[in-house]
């Protein structure tokens, strides 16, 4: 016994005598400019590596600091920066042949800054591009450019970054930057020459998470962003508001649950995939919509054109679906402003079933009141650059309701003549308009409307940006049976002594002016151009946007 313990005492000496005298005789430091070299050269920029030690247990070399230098044109700070580097290597060759092997690299909470041009460029897209291999980004004038085979071979086992913190910033800075904590990510089987699996996830500041899997490569080393790729991306409880993807002033907001595609060959980028949001507000005032909204879609995107083609996109709320296709081209000059060129439709669609989204909208009624029945189709163009577009197309509504609102007995001199009082709602058996809304304002022609108790209404008009009406009608055929039918043909009748057609049988005209808030209506009287009433909405003016 007393055999074995002193076998066992003296090999516990042996060994910490060896990892002694490697710690004496093995100098980690003496591979620190060889290690930069390398990693320069493989990433195209200027690297400095901290203080290195070896660690024996874990088969490392630890560098206490280090840095990527970021491209030029973007900024003289450093692209990433970490306090600890850990470099997995053959303790073996390392020992025995001074040889430098490398394994595996681990950085941990490496702060990253990402900056992206008023072009839609980024910082990190010049990463590792032939032109640079064999010189970082800020060598000296006539340093070697050409390839370094060792490096365009080179293979590492695996790639980990913990809890890093990433920034990202525009050019021109005009928002504020921001800023994703605990970002993870893993790189397995590395490789210039072949496909290696990746995998990313972030933990948002308000819950959400982001998650993509995926292989990537072989690199292409003239230009990385047309690497061939494929991931699976999956996001829960995603703001995109707090997470910085939808500009806050906008007085857009949502959760969303998506579960997205995207494959590359290099040169175009194909995409598919389900999207559930939840609490929906498109502009400022809204109230969030009570019932989710599902997208799916399908697309691709020409990534040297920088323009892309939605084959087909629904949106679909309850039963009611809206479809939209199109094509869209990145603004070099500003790459929150696309070019785009799409159809949105939907043909029956019920009233009922969109009442979320029209609350989303913020689209209000007068007096509070509220759209029902029916059915509203659409076949809308919208094109234009994102921030000024222009949007054009038929509308129809058939057999809706305005309840809480009657236009008749609004039209307080109107109903006066008639002698007849009518209820609370506004029944529309038919509206149909062409719009072309700008910047400009709203241009409204072929206005074509049937309203019970009123009749036929026809026209054109305009509605400017501070809400200025400038309407033209006529209106004509009073209905002839029903109580309500009364107040159509006392109007008439009262107005120009003919059932609803004048002299030279071409109706009633009537001019709208005034505000959506407060439309001033008058009639022709036989010329008089008397003012027979005020609304707090013109029949034109219904369901215009507050």
């Amino acid at each position: 016994m007393k055999r074995w313990t002193k076998i066992l005492l003296a090999l516990v000496v042996l060994v910490i005598v060896l990892v002694v005298a490697i710690k004496v005789f093995v100098n980690a430091n003496t591979f620190r400019p060889t290690i930069e070299k390398q990693l320069a050269t493989a990433l195209g920029r200027d690297v400095k590596v901290g203080n290195l030690s070896l660690s024996l247990f874990r088969g490392s070399l630890v560098a206490e600091g280090f840095s990527v230098a970021d491209d030029p044109k973007f900024s003289a700070e450093p692209f990433l920066t970490a306090k600890e580097f850990r470099i997995g290597v053959s303790l073996q060759t390392l020992i025995f042949s001074r040889q430098l092997n490398l394994r595996s690299f681990q950085i941990e909470a490496p702060q990253v800054k990402l900056i992206r041009a008023a072009n839609g460029t980024w910082n990190f897209s010049s990463l590792g591009v032939a032109s640079a291999i064999g010189a970082p980004a800020n060598a000296a004038p006539g340093a070697s450019n050409s390839p370094a085979p060792d490096i365009a071979d080179m293979s590492v086992g695996s790639i980990v970054i913990e809890d890093g913190r990433a920034t990202i910033v525009g050019l021109p800075a005009h928002s504020k930057p921001i800023v994703y904590d605990h970002v993870n990510l893993t790189a397995s089987d590395f490789s210039f020459r072949s496909q290696f699996p990746i995998g990313l996830d972030v933990k948002l500041a308000d819950g959400g998470t982001v998650q993509i899997t995926g292989r990537v490569g072989p690199i292409n080393r003239d230009d990385p962003g047309t690497s061939p790729a494929e991931v699976q991306i999956t996001a829960k409880h995603l703001d995109p508001v707090a997470a910085g993807l939808i500009d806050a002033s906008s007085g857009m907001s949502l959760l969303a649950d998506a579960d997205l595609h995207a494959a590359s060959n290099g040169q175009t980028l194909t995409t598919s995939g389900t999207v559930h949001v939840q609490n929906l507000k498109l502009k400022p005032g809204a109230t969030a919509a009570s019932k989710p909204v599902d997208i799916t879609y399908r697309g691709t995107y020409r990534l040297k054109d920088n323009a892309g083609e939605i084959a087909e996109a629904t949106a679909k709320i309850s039963s009611v679906v809206i479809h939209v296709n199109g094509t869209y081209k990145s603004n070099a000059a500003d790459a929150e402003d696309p070019l785009l060129n799409l159809k949105l439709s939907g043909q029956s669609l019920s009233v009922d079933e969109l009442q979320p989204l029209m609350t989303a909208a913020a689209i209000r009624f007068p007096n509070g009141s509220v759209l029902k029945g029916g059915t509203l189709s659409m076949n809308l163009a919208v094109s234009g650059h994102a921030k000024a577009l222009d949007i054009s197309g038929p509308v129809a509504l058939d057999n809706v309701r305005l309840v809480g609102f009657d236009v008749g007995s609004k039209l307080h001199g109107i109903a006066a003549l008639s002698g007849v009082k009518t209820g609370d709602t506004t029944n529309f058996q038919k509206l149909r308009v062409n719009v072309h809304i700008t910047d400009a304002g709203v241009v409204v022609e072929n206005l074509e409307a049937t309203i019970e108790g009123m009749g036929d209404i026809s026209g054109r008009g305009t509605v400017s940006p501070s809400d200025q009406l400038n309407f033209s009608l006529i209106a004509k055929n009073p209905p002839t049976k029903g109580v309500v039918a009364k107040v159509g043909v006392g109007l008439f009748s009262k107005l120009n002594g003919s059932g609803g057609n004048s002299s030279n049988g071409s109706g009633v005209p009537m001019h709208v002016a005034g505000t959506t808030e407060e439309p001033i209506i008058t009639a022709d009287l036989g010329g008089a151009g008397a003012v027979v009433g005020k609304t707090t909405k013109s029949i034109v003016g219904l369901g215009k946007k507050k």
